[in-house]
């Protein structure tokens, strides 16, 4: 999909631009495919705020992906590529022979009409879903799962994709979007090609209430406030930080801290972490 640049006609088109969606199919979503999707504002079941600046936005329903891909030996055709309000890439809704339908993220390059299958002997085409096992080594593959009958975890947002390195001792080696090399069951599925919509990061908010239609509310700098409501504040004009290091209004280290567990389970499949290490 193309990016659509408004004329700066008023001051919040000037840096505006949207995605093309001209490419869609423009048809309701299906409804049997649809859940509601509560809004939470951040907060957790004790209604304590555990993520910060969430809140408003539009209304949305939640469209049930299926990604895990068993549905192994029937073809489905691609009825429609859809918008996701969920999600930065596409959806498409695929219709298979026995009359099933689901939702899968769309691949660069579809279109109405395709047809995809999903198992081991599918063909090595853009949409079709197989065991790592079978895929050969040099593909570009997204939607990919972590353990086996889990469904999708990694290379799922839009242009993402990953590239198959080898395969050994029951492993497949994967180089991930961020650069890292990790080493996953080969019997877990994925699919064969890159994820659609590959101009979404090229998109400029251009508004603040554009964000707030997303449902993000607005953030302030821990430098501009007072000392006594952040580390960060207080001081003469611009200030520094003070501290050996940026923290979180709490006094927790901040940008760039490490948070993984130490000697964490899956440490043994990652080779090469995404910073080269």
């Amino acid at each position: 999909m193309a990016i659509k640049v408004y004329k700066p006609t008023i001051n919040s088109m000037r840096n505006r631009s949207v995605t093309d969606y001209s490419g869609l199919s423009k048809v309701a979503p299906e409804k049997s495919l649809l859940a509601p999707l509560k809004k939470h504002s951040g907060r957790n079941s004790y209604g304590r705020i555990t993520v910060r600046h969430r809140g408003g936005g539009n209304r949305r329903k939640y469209r049930i992906i299926d990604f895990k891909r068993q549905k192994f030996d029937v073809k489905g055709k691609v009825a429609s590529v859809e918008y996701d309000p969920n999600r930065s890439a596409f959806i498409a809704l695929v219709e298979y022979e026995d009359g099933d339908k689901a939702y899968i993220i769309a691949p660069e390059g579809i279109k109405v009409g395709h047809i995809i299958e999903a198992g081991p002997h599918a063909d090595i085409l853009p949409g079709n879903a197989l065991p790592l096992k079978n895929i050969p080594v040099g593909t570009f593959i997204h939607n990919i799962e972590l353990y086996p009958g889990r469904g999708a975890q990694l290379a799922r947002s839009a242009g993402n994709m990953a590239q198959l390195m080898a395969k050994e001792n029951g492993l497949a080696l994967l180089r991930l979007p961020s650069s890292e090399l990790r080493n996953v069951p080969e019997a877990c599925m994925a699919t064969i090609g890159q994820v659609g919509n590959t101009d979404h990061e090229n998109v400029k908010i251009g508004k603040a209430g554009r964000k707030r239609n997303m449902g993000w509310r607005p953030t302030v700098r821990g430098s501009v406030m007072n000392p006594n409501d952040h580390p960060h504040g207080g001081g003469e004009g611009k200030s520094p930080v003070g501290r050996p290091g940026p923290v979180t209004p709490w006094g927790k280290p901040a940008l760039g801290y490490k948070t993984r567990k130490h000697h964490k389970q899956s440490d043994r499949l990652i080779v090469r972490r995404r910073n080269g290490k």
